[in-house]
């Protein structure tokens, strides 16, 4: 275990070198993502600055963001130099940027094709390595009036209840309803198993004339409509 004689601080690294200072003296836009990430772990060890560490944690990731985003507190503090209270920090700081996305895209609230609705609803299924059902209820000019998980499943799939989604649109006087889900593997695809369950969720709203208006498949760099493709 490493004393804290051993960890190399910020404070002692060349002036030139320290992250904060430079943020402080050329503005946060200046930093790289390890520099910043280094600010968050705020020191490294005996061999290993605090930079250079979070270099080498991004390279393990191919520098993608999103991948460190989706990872747990665990897996993160599987690299050497990262404890649970750096884990924690990291994991806290990329989930306020995800908040702040959250709050610039909630400020629009009439849906009027399918990109609104990824839009609105793409950061409930960020980072997510398991599926989640969700659905969007609207009012009869199309304004979002609120948005519900129904379920959460595995990585192969999730259960999505045709009583619980219809008994939230009724309770909430919606006049139409969107349904949502993601594919953590990455495939748009709709599996037949999609395809039935829309059709079905589909045949109820009509009955209960709250028409389903599209069903959208997610995956982390793109969506699948069924309105779009023409088969809803």
């Amino acid at each position: 275990m490493e004393t804290y004689s051993q960890k190399i601080t910020i404070k002692s690294w060349a002036e030139e070198d320290r992250p904060r200072e430079k943020l402080l003296n050329q503005g946060r836009r200046s930093l790289t993502d390890a520099e910043l990430i280094a600010i968050l772990i705020g020191s490294g060890s005996r061999n290993e600055t605090a930079v250079e560490l979070s270099k080498r944690i991004l390279h393990s990731l191919e520098s993608d963001l999103d991948k460190l985003g989706r990872l747990s507190v665990s897996e993160l503090s599987r690299f050497k130099g990262i404890g649970e209270a750096k884990a924690i920090t990291i994991i806290a700081a990329l989930e306020l940027g995800r908040r702040r996305r959250e709050s610039e895209k909630a400020k629009k609230t009439q849906v009027t094709c399918s990109k609104d609705i990824y839009n609105l609803l793409s950061r409930y299924f960020s980072d997510l390595n398991h599926e989640e059902f969700w659905i969007l209820l609207l009012n009869r000019a199309n304004n979002v009036l609120s948005q519900h998980l129904i379920s959460k499943g595995g990585q192969g799939g999730t259960i999505a209840d045709p009583k619980i989604i219809f008994k939230s649109a009724l309770e909430n006087n919606a006049a139409s309803i969107i349904l949502a889900h993601n594919h953590p593997s990455g495939n748009l695809k709709p599996s037949q198993a999609d395809i039935n369950l829309t059709k079905k969720l589909r045949e109820a709203g009509s009955f209960l004339d709250i028409p389903v208006l599209d069903h959208l498949i997610f995956t982390d760099a793109s969506y699948f409509s069924f309105a779009d493709e023409g088969i809803l």
